[in-house]
């Protein structure tokens, strides 16, 4: 069945209530784990139906943000959705209690048990206003910069569509897209802030009231993460020994080979004189041209990428209203990974169909293997591998896109690679201070943002444009308002996927045999334990960064020794 034939009927509450309530007491009086296991068989059915039909209204939504009829099914689903997760936490409660927890773990594995002991914790009736609120606030900025219109060059452009003249060759023309974009952003500058500090406090409060210090906590077991924040800051400061001198030298050549004085905010994106490599053809073009490679790559993908695109399971064409994201979502009931995205004509569009691939492959798989829904997806950290790694596994078939400008899009890519560790470790690092000091005004929480831009962007110019000076940047980072504390997942997966990049020059085939065999294991294992799997090596420990930077440095030198115009 294809994605525009999936029926949407809003789910009565009451009755998937009743329903769970009914087998969870089945499963508190059956007599044997064989018994305990029919019944959880029978829960998951409710719970992928509930989970299915909220998936298809987000996706809808996030489709046209401007859409009222699943406009008012997201304020149900954000209205309703606490009450499912009060029944939803009384099934992991259940499960922990079980006098047969050994065999269950024997038959289902220890994964799902971890993943029950941090959702036990997350949740009490007592937050459920509180997580209706949190998620009406998300909703409001994702409408906000979804439905954002730019005037730039006599026309209205959406963010997305802005984005191609910050990377145009003229550097005039950047600057100018650059200050228009940054205007609309001090335009909604006191709307950013008061929705940014409700948020804060919102989850500050949901934490406090479940017995945590700070949401802090509360965030590393939404995340089901089994490493914790000093691991996180360890990292963050090896990032900084070992990561930023090269990442600040790269800028420095990039500057050289651009030809100008200083690098501003608007060159960092801008790689070649020439201009940055493009997909040399439409979107229709694109997609065709993604189906010869994933045809070529291996069967596994060739019938994957098929049966994506017979299901019509891509959405990736930029159209007003659509919300200015890009993500990988499964549809349990409906057997479907579902890939949304925003080409604009850039080398982005590229990435963000591989990336999104990524997920949507490892999904694809694990549906197949995994009998659990908690299996269909790994751990954030573990499933941006996924995504970061397949962006490698695709070097060979770069051609396909890039044609004359292929090795200006393998140097690209991996300069930009190196680049944003350190920038997006910036931005973990403000979170955590943000959330130790919930009650940080709005300007403090700008300064603590540019005195982190010094620490880990020591080369950012912002070229005098008033909300950047003023430390406004991070506010158009999704994440930071709607999923805090994701983005070091995308650090720590991106050191593995360079892991996987390296095995992959010393031997292709067995390093894509070890990328299927953990996209099968799914969500069954641990970040630590499909890292052990795949015999890749833990980005928490500074070896790994010490090795990565020298092999990624010389790959980058032969990528450069051929002269970019």
């Amino acid at each position: 069945m294809k994605f525009s034939e999936f029926q949407y009927v809003r789910p009565d509450i009451e009755q998937v209530k009743q329903d769970m309530e009914q087998f969870i007491q089945e499963f508190k009086d059956a007599t044997s784990a064989a018994e305990q296991i029919t019944i959880i068989g029978k829960i998951n059915e409710i719970r992928k139906e509930f989970e299915s039909t909220q998936t298809i209204a987000q996706i809808r939504t996030t489709l046209d943000t401007t859409d009222p009829f699943y406009e008012k099914e997201q304020d149900f689903f954000n209205e309703k959705t606490p009450e499912y997760e009060h029944v939803d936490s009384q099934f992991y409660a259940a499960l922990l209690e079980t006098p047969f927890r050994a065999e269950l773990e024997q038959s289902l594995g220890k994964q799902l048990f971890r993943f029950a002991e941090s959702k036990v914790k997350i949740f009490s009736p007592e937050v459920m206003d509180l997580l209706t609120e949190e998620s009406r606030l998300t909703s409001e900025y994702q409408k906000l910069i979804a439905t954002a219109k730019v005037p730039f060059d006599g026309a209205e452009r959406t963010l997305s569509q802005l984005d191609k003249f910050i990377l145009n060759p003229n550097r005039d023309v950047r600057k100018r897209a650059a200050e228009a974009k940054y205007e609309f952003f001090a335009r909604q500058e006191q709307v950013l802030d008061e929705l940014y500090d409700k948020l804060v406090k919102v989850r500050d409060s949901i934490a406090k009231k479940l017995g945590f210090t700070n949401f802090i906590e509360l965030a590393y077991l939404r995340w089901n993460r089994t490493w914790d924040a000093n691991s996180a800051a360890l990292f963050r400061e090896n990032v900084v020994k070992h990561i930023v001198p090269l990442a600040s030298n790269l800028v420095e050549k990039q500057r050289q080979r651009l030809g100008v004085n200083k690098m501003k905010i608007y060159d960092e994106r801008f790689q070649f004189p020439s201009g940055n490599p493009t997909p040399k053809g439409d979107p229709d073009w694109i997609v065709e041209q993604g189906r010869r490679l994933y045809s070529e790559l291996s069967v596994e993908t060739k019938n994957f990428y098929e049966e994506m695109m017979e299901r019509e399971l891509f959405d990736l064409v930029n159209k007003d209203g659509k919300a200015n994201v890009g993500y990988c979502t499964v549809l349990w009931k409906q057997q479907a990974p579902f890939v949304f995205a925003n080409f604009n004509g850039t080398a982005n569009d590229i990435r963000v169909l591989v990336h999104e691939a990524g997920h949507a492959f490892q999904v694809y798989q694990s549906l197949k293997e995994q009998e659990l829904p908690e299996y269909f997806f790994p751990t954030m950290e573990a499933a941006e591998i996924f995504s970061m790694s397949m962006e490698f596994f695709v070097f060979p078939w770069s051609e396909l896109f890039f044609k004359e400008d292929t090795d200006k899009h393998k140097f690209a890519h991996l300069h930009d690679a190196l680049v944003k560790i350190p920038r997006l470790c910036a931005g973990d690092h403000f979170q955590h201070e943000v959330y130790a000091n919930p009650h940080l005004t709005a300007q403090e929480r700008k300064q603590l943002w540019l005195e982190l831009e010094k620490k880990y962007m020591p080369e950012r110019d912002n070229d005098q444009i008033p909300f950047l000076n003023a430390g406004g940047f991070w506010q158009e980072v999704i994440h930071i308002y709607e999923v805090p504390f994701y983005l070091i997942d995308y650090t720590l997966a991106q050191v593995c996927a360079l892991e996987f990049w390296r095995m992959s020059n010393e031997n292709w085939e067995a390093a894509w045999e070890t990328y299927v065999k953990l996209s099968r294991l799914g969500g069954s294992k641990s970040f630590s334990e499909l890292l052990e799997e795949g015999n890749l090596r833990s980005p928490f420990e500074e070896h790994t960064l010490l090795e990565l930077k020298k092999f990624v440095g010389e790959q980058l030198e032969e990528l450069g020794a051929k002269e970019f115009e």
